[in-house]
């Protein structure tokens, strides 16, 4: 038997919303989810986001083709009749329930960790300029500010 201990085991989550979908839906009702969109990676229509959460169907007659994944939710569906691309993950689901009666489960917001191998490198500070003005010696006076005088352009044929 393993001796994996609770903070290295993945979460159960994507487990317990995976289960009530399909139970809510086995059941012949409409499962809802709370999505809180100020979690890494949601990507949901923003203007039908109100007080940093959305609630969206997410039953088969109601979406394209839903994927359940073990990271994400990913499905597209129609937002004022433009057909939208939606993701969610699992860390931001804040509840999954049946529309009809409320029959569900309330969830913790997880908000990702940095894992090491996905930090994105940050871009360096740029140097500072080390440029300063130089005073004049006073030795380039006597030379006439006035522009050289410019030859007109000319092709010369070299055979």
């Amino acid at each position: 038997m393993d001796d994996a201990t609770p903070s290295s085991m993945s979460s159960n989550k994507p487990y317990l919303v995976k289960a009530f979908y399909e139970w809510i839906s086995d059941n012949d009702l409409t499962p809802y989810i709370m999505v809180d969109v100020n979690v890494y990676g949601v990507l949901v229509p923003m203007s039908y986001v109100a007080d940093g959460q959305i609630v969206l169907n997410i039953a088969s007659s109601a979406v394209g083709t839903i994927a359940l994944g073990d990271k994400t939710i990913e499905f597209s569906a129609r937002f004022g009749g433009i057909l939208e691309h939606i993701t969610v993950p699992y860390g931001a689901i804040g509840a999954i329930y049946a529309k009809e009666n409320g029959a569900g489960t309330s969830l913790p917001i997880e908000h990702p960790v940095e894992d090491e191998d996905e930090i994105v490198e940050q871009v360096p500070e740029k140097p500072k300029s080390t440029l300063m003005s130089v005073a004049s010696t006073g030795s380039e006076t006597g030379k006439s500010n006035k522009p050289k005088g410019k030859s007109k352009a000319s092709l010369k044929i070299i055979k």
